[in-house]
């Protein structure tokens, strides 16, 4: 599903530019959650602007909600498959990524607290994972479950070119927690390949992702550049696998792209300029080729159908509901 060819004759490789797929607003946050004010977090990450939302962290669960993170005013919504906002929990914290494991519970990257556990009946937080050896992390970001259910997260805090030591962290199901890589320059969003033997990263300062080859041994190995990126605002952000092992990429201040499995753009989303689309999730089921877009400018969220389904998320006997 790309426009990638071979030419006749000599069997060189050309490709030519992506192809654009068409998006639309699917939810906008109401009013009544839009006060603007300058927070710890906006003086720091948004130049000291005053924001309504900055949004994050797309998930779905089984009955088709989108989960989303609200970083600056400590909030998390689900948002149902007609477009209406619930405020789940407002808290004291910043959180920044979001997802579901097997049976449904809510995990959160609080860039602030570190790694919490949201219980959506009583609308409290609880801490899974606050330290490493005794010391803080930087500041997680966002994080990603195996199939066997090891969780991996990123610690991104303010790391960058002049700071380069960001880590991503592997946490096993009733395991230790290992850091399988420092030393990197923004850790942000990051997605398994299909087979679950490497995995991408968004290194946003970098403005790059890198592939983290797994080894027998669970550490990592021959990390290198899979994509490098160019312009925008940051780099690159949120990331999600489709089921041709194909990588969407949310990056900010241009779009977000579709690179096959082979690294090769294929697709663009045609997206308002200087769009803000900081993280990506593919729908399920029915909606398996729609993929939403978080749009943290705005507070809205956005949909396009792309070419290929997302890899399908319970499609694993351990993965599915019981």
């Amino acid at each position: 599903m790309n426009n990638a060819h071979r030419l006749p004759g000599d069997g060189r490789f050309w490709f030519g530019p992506p192809m654009p797929v068409p998006s639309e607003v699917f939810a906008s946050l109401p009013a009544e959650w839009r006060k603007p004010r300058v927070t710890a977090w906006s003086k720091t990450n948004a130049g000291g602007r005053a924001l309504e939302s900055f949004l994050e962290g797309p998930s779905f669960d089984r009955d088709g909600n989108l989960w989303v993170v609200d970083i600056p005013n400590g909030r998390v919504f689900s948002i149902d498959p007609s477009g209406h906002w619930r405020l789940v929990i407002e808290y004291d914290g910043w959180p920044n990524g979001l997802k579901l494991d097997a049976n449904g519970t809510v995990y959160i990257a609080d860039y602030r607290r570190g790694i919490l556990l949201l219980d959506t009946v009583r609308g409290t937080v609880a801490p899974l994972v606050e330290e490493y050896r005794s010391e803080g992390f930087k500041g997680v970001n966002d994080l990603f479950f195996a199939r066997n259910g090891d969780l991996y997260f990123t610690d991104q805090g303010q790391t960058g070119w002049q700071d380069p030591t960001g880590r991503v962290f592997r946490l096993e199901p009733g395991g230790p927690l290992r850091c399988l890589m420092d030393r990197i320059p923004s850790p942000n969003g990051l997605c398994m390949n299909l087979e679950e033997t490497q995995l991408y990263v968004g290194v946003t300062r970098a403005n790059a992702v890198w592939r983290l080859p797994l080894m027998g041994d669970g550490g990592v190995s021959k990390v290198g550049t899979w994509v490098q990126m160019s312009g925008g605002v940051a780099g690159p952000d949120g990331l999600a696998l489709d089921a041709e092992g194909g990588l969407v990429v949310a990056h900010p201040g241009t779009t977000v792209w579709r690179f096959d499995r082979h690294g090769m753009p294929t697709h663009l989303v045609d997206a308002p300029v200087d769009a803000m689309f900081t993280n990506v999730a593919y729908g399920h089921g029915p909606l398996a080729t729609s993929l939403y877009m978080t749009q943290s400018r705005t507070g809205e969220v956005w949909r396009a159908t792309m070419p290929v389904a997302g890899n399908p998320l319970f499609s694993h006997p351990e993965r599915s509901a019981t």
